[in-house]
Order: C-alpha cells, then structure tokens, then sequence
C-alpha cells in the first residue's frame, strides 16, 4: 500500500518533524513551477527515477536549476549508464506517478531497493521543499529534518556533487 500526503503528514508528525504544506495547480517541471518557488522560500527540488540495465534504481533529489550530467553520472556512483525508469517501475517502488515523483515517495521503498542521492547544492538551502506524493503540493521541511525523514525510511543519505560532473 503506498502512502498518501495525509500518511506522510502523519508520519513527519510521528518522527517530530516540522512541515508546512503550499498547495496548487498541478506542475510536472521546474520551469512550470518557476513563478510558484519564486514564492516559497528555500531550496527547490527536481526528482529523478533512473534504472541501469543491471536493474540498480536510483532516486536523486537535486536543487531544480542544478545541472545533472546524467551520462556521466553513473562513473561517480559506480553503477551501469542510467536511464529513466519506468512509470510503472516507480508507481511500483515509490508509489507515485511521473511528475510527482519525491523524496518523501521513499517511506514507500519498505524493501531498500532505491539507492537515494542528494545535490550537495541542495543541502545549502533551508527550508527544503519536495511534493507531498502529488504535484499538487509543494511541503518544506528544514534540511536537517530532511536528513531525518531519509534515515528513518532505511535508506542512506548519500551527497553528490553534480559539478564534479
């Protein structure tokens, strides 16, 4: 079963994390979200799912106007050549949609499959803010916290550099 902005709510409550929510009309891209972030404050974020050919599955948080060379970026992390994966790939493992796809969407990887990995760019912001499993939101936590919620979903918080890139 996969979470609902509602169980995230609740579930940042039970870990005492503090979180404001902005909801909206749908936005699928940075660039449609342009005028919205301009708005809100802190670091903004791009989400991406990526899949190699071995079947490694990555999920980047990466501040939206970071550059990612993602032909390049498999050399850094030591995997394949990494594509985006499959919608149904990640409704499957995240339990989100394209377009909505989050960090928050990791309290839906119970079995760990998702190698997670965060811009560095990112953790100089504060507040940071991702969707709350819909592009219809945009929910800020401090970055601390963010580190928080990561580690109580399992998965590692790993920094990456894009600019070594």
């Amino acid at each position: 079963m996969t979470a609902s902005p509602d169980d995230l709510f609740a579930y940042l409550d039970e870990l005492g994390i503090a979180h404001s929510t902005h909801w909206h009309e749908p936005t699928f891209t940075v660039e449609e979200g342009r005028d919205l972030k301009a708005r809100l404050p802190g670091g903004h974020t791009k989400n991406l799912f990526l899949k190699d050919k071995d079947g490694t599955l990555v999920l980047i948080a990466a501040e939206a106007h970071s550059q990612l060379k993602l032909n390049q970026l498999h050399k850094l992390i030591g995997t394949k050549r990494l594509s985006f994966g499959p919608a149904e790939l990640m409704q499957e493992v995240l339990g989100v949609q394209p377009g909505s796809v989050t960090a928050f969407a990791l309290m839906n990887d119970r079995a760990g499959r998702v190698h997670f990995l965060v811009d560095a760019a990112l953790t100089e912001h504060e507040p940071v803010n991702f969707h709350p499993m819909t592009n219809t939101g945009t929910t800020a936590i401090s970055r601390a916290d963010f580190r928080k919620f990561v580690e109580a979903t399992g998965h590692d918080f790993v920094i990456v550099d894009f600019t070594q890139l």
